[in-house]
């Protein structure tokens, strides 16, 4: 019997040394390398090759996963962001999708705060300014005893929490997940309506998934409810706000800053409306890319795979409604 074809697309998985380079050839695959994350056009070229995709945020669509049966079984994926497979389709069309939860909560909640800082201090701006050769000082401000609205509760969002504790933030929390005893023990007082976390925050943080619901959470309706001067910190999805609504805001100075980690596009094209803004400091998607998060996230879709692939219970499956072998 011939070893499963896997396609493999996540650049962190592969740029990254560790113990999941050895797990992948011990599981013995005939695997094939791409550069993700991949459009949906060069997926729906390469689909129907392959018994599994492990893959990183490439555009797995209904109609990539139609192409890909019947001899795509699985799909696992690194990481915990879902939003760029067609859930719905997979489960419908019997496909199980398995992924990575727990284990980049503690990066990218330090990467939170990395952002957070360099927004309020210049920083950026100012070690740019050192490297020209340039002694330029501009005044910044502090976070200590600021709001910060945590938008999501989740692992990374309760990180960020434990955190900020330690600078002396006051926390708001919003989010449908809410765990009482844990807010109660970190001071985080939750907020039923959105638009009362844009009145009262300095800082706004946002760790939300991207559904439906939540594309353009914060837009041109409610952005003039933000506090003047507030920062808006992004390791979400870049859905998470509308572009032109953001950009308005920030060249109206409405925004102190916006520090972001992901984007509606990405890579971003050279004219992309936020790229140049003074009070923007983007980074590429690195928020989980850390020698620690990549092999822990690497080595569990690696187990996700080759115990789907031997018969045996994944880690973590998003569609458990779907089982091993049921195709239509």
């Amino acid at each position: 019997m011939s070893a499963p074809r896997v396609l493999l697309t996540t650049t962190s998985f592969q740029d990254t040394p560790g113990v999941h380079h050895e797990m992948l050839t011990a599981a013995g695959f005939d695997l094939v390398r791409e550069r993700g994350p991949l459009s949906e056009v060069r997926m729906l070229e390469l689909a129907g090759q392959f018994d599994a995709y492990l893959c990183g945020d490439d555009a797995l669509t209904r109609a990539v996963i139609a192409r890909s049966l019947p001899r795509l079984k699985v799909i696992s994926k690194y990481g915990i962001g879902l939003d760029k497979i067609d859930l719905k389709a997979a489960t419908d069309l019997k496909v199980p999708v398995l992924f990575t939860p727990g284990v980049n909560h503690t990066t990218v909640a330090e990467h939170t705060f990395a952002l957070m800082l360099a927004a309020v201090r210049n920083l950026v701006i100012e070690a740019n300014h050192v490297a020209a050769g340039r002694w330029t000082r501009i005044t910044g401000n502090e976070i200590y005893g600021k709001t910060l609205a945590i938008v999501g509760l989740g692992r990374i969002g309760r990180e960020v929490a434990v955190r900020a504790r330690a600078f002396g933030l006051k926390l708001i929390g919003y989010g449908h997940h809410w765990d009482e005893d844990f807010a109660r023990e970190h001071g985080i007082e939750r907020i039923a309506a959105f638009d009362d976390v844009l009145r009262r925050a300095d800082i706004i943080s946002l760790h939300t998934k991207l559904t439906p619901a939540t594309k353009g959470l914060i837009n041109a309706a409610n952005f003039p409810l933000i506090k003047r001067g507030a920062v808006i910190v992004n390791t979400g999805r870049g859905e998470l706000v509308e572009l032109d609504a953001l950009v308005a805001a920030l060249k109206s100075k409405h925004l102190l800053a916006y520090a972001a980690d992901v984007l509606d596009q990405e890579p971003p094209p050279p004219d992309h409306p936020l790229l140049g803004l003074s009070n923007v400091i983007l980074t590429p998607h690195i928020g989980s890319r850390t020698h620690e998060s990549v092999q822990r996230q690497a080595a569990c879709a690696v187990e996700n795979l080759t115990r789907f692939l031997a018969g045996q219970p994944p880690i973590a499956q998003a569609n458990p409604e779907v089982a091993s072998g049921d195709k239509p």
